[in-house]
């Protein structure tokens, strides 16, 4: 930063908020996923084709953020970030407009393009402002927005989806302000090496000499293992809610916002925690998924479901800003847009790929029950080799 421009609290908020956007695109569609199922039941496929609509978006992310990072570190970050509210909001609230199934899933892929662009850009733009713990707080508040993000975006969708599945589409327009506070609190970033040359210049860095490759890779094999975790019960509450015998989409909203709370609450944890080191972190954070994914499947109740899916969301909300705070230490400016579109794209590919690991196992196994109890061994695995790297590292 150079002494004209010092960030304040409104700069990390009007960046923090841009986060909430990346979580709509999913949970706010999750509680008419039953209505969008019988909407569009006559559609070949439909039964894979329909949860596309809110993971679709996910996909082009996953393919499209190492991009954005490139055009980030090339171009600078903030014009392009303000250019993606506006495309965000237009392509966000067509299907309110639009009849067939086809031309939907199209539109959601203009979600994921500006989508891509606001989670690489909002990101790395903190990474920027921000340095040391401040970094890290700001890192983690994002999981935090995310999170309560999510406890509200459920129950808005859930109330909205009394009206219809296209109601909860209007929401897409918040983009709107989004704009307008990235617009009055932020500037375009610099290298702190560099002070002097600042907004006017783009930094236009595209060389890859000293980018920590190796490190790099190992976080984003575990970030996209992890994320398939991450968005399983977000995407799946309300499916297995229904199976339990609960039809109200309000209602369904409603109790899988309350069992969301794990997340933020996950995020306070890992704030507090967070210096004991990734390996111990990881640990405990797949040991708390496998056993929330264990109670989701063998419970029979809805009570005991959403205890289940709570301990699954403390677990969630603890390992985003793990590895998130994790790839972003190891990254210099002249990096930290293409390195966090690589994280990103990583994590995005998880989202993308959680339904589809679901559907499979869940036809494989006997049922969406049946396939969270699989899904608690995979965890369990996770934590098994983060003791193994522990042990390893302590006896190294």
């Amino acid at each position: 930063m150079t002494r004209h421009h010092e960030p304040g609290f409104m700069t990390g908020i009007a960046l923090l908020l841009p986060i909430t956007l990346t979580t709509m695109a999913i949970v706010l569609l999750a509680p008419i996923v039953p209505q969008l199922m019988a909407e569009f039941s006559h559609v070949p496929h439909h039964e894979y084709l329909v949860p596309m609509v809110l993971t679709l978006p996910a996909l082009c992310v996953a393919i499209l953020c190492p991009f954005a990072g490139i055009l980030g570190d090339y171009f600078g970050r903030r014009k392009l970030l303000l250019a993606s509210f506006i495309i965000y909001a237009l392509v966000g609230v067509a299907p309110v407009f639009l009849t067939g199934l086809t031309s939907i899933l199209i539109s959601r892929v203009g979600v994921g393009i500006a989508e891509a662009l606001i989670y690489v850009l909002s990101t790395t733009m903190i990474g920027d402002y921000f340095k040391g713990q401040q970094r890290d707080r700001w890192l983690a508040g994002q999981t935090a927005f995310a999170s309560m993000s999510a406890l509200l975006f459920f129950n808005v969708g859930g109330m909205l989806g009394e009206f219809g599945w296209r109601a909860p589409f209007w929401v897409y327009l918040s983009a709107l302000a989004m704009f307008v506070l990235v617009w009055r609190y932020t500037w375009e970033p610099s290298d702190d090496a560099h002070p002097a040359a600042e907004a006017l210049a783009p930094p236009r860095n595209l060389g890859w000499q000293g980018f920590p490759w190796s490190r790099m890779a190992m976080i984003v094999a575990i970030t996209i293992y992890g994320s398939v975790f991450f968005y399983t019960m977000q995407i799946q509450a309300a499916s297995g809610l229904t199976e339990l015998g609960l039809t109200s989409a309000a209602r369904i909203g409603f109790l899988a916002s309350v069992a969301s709370i794990g997340v933020p609450l996950g995020t306070l944890v890992y704030s507090r925690i967070g210096r004991i080191g990734v390996g111990k972190l990881l640990l405990a954070e797949f040991a708390l998924l496998a056993v929330g994914f264990l109670l989701m499947g063998r419970s029979g109740t809805v009570t005991g479901f959403l205890i289940g899916c709570f301990i699954n969301q403390l677990g969630a909300g603890m390992l985003l800003p793990t590895l998130l705070v994790w790839s972003m230490s190891i990254l210099p400016f002249e990096f930290r847009s293409r390195g966090t579109g690589f994280w990103q794209s990583a994590f995005s590919l998880g989202q993308w790929l959680s339904p589809l690991v679901v559907t499979f196992l869940a036809l494989r196994t006997g049922g969406l029950m049946n396939s969270f109890q699989m899904l608690s061994w995979a965890a369990a695995a996770g934590a098994a080799l983060s003791l193994l790297a522990l042990r390893k590292t302590a006896h190294g």
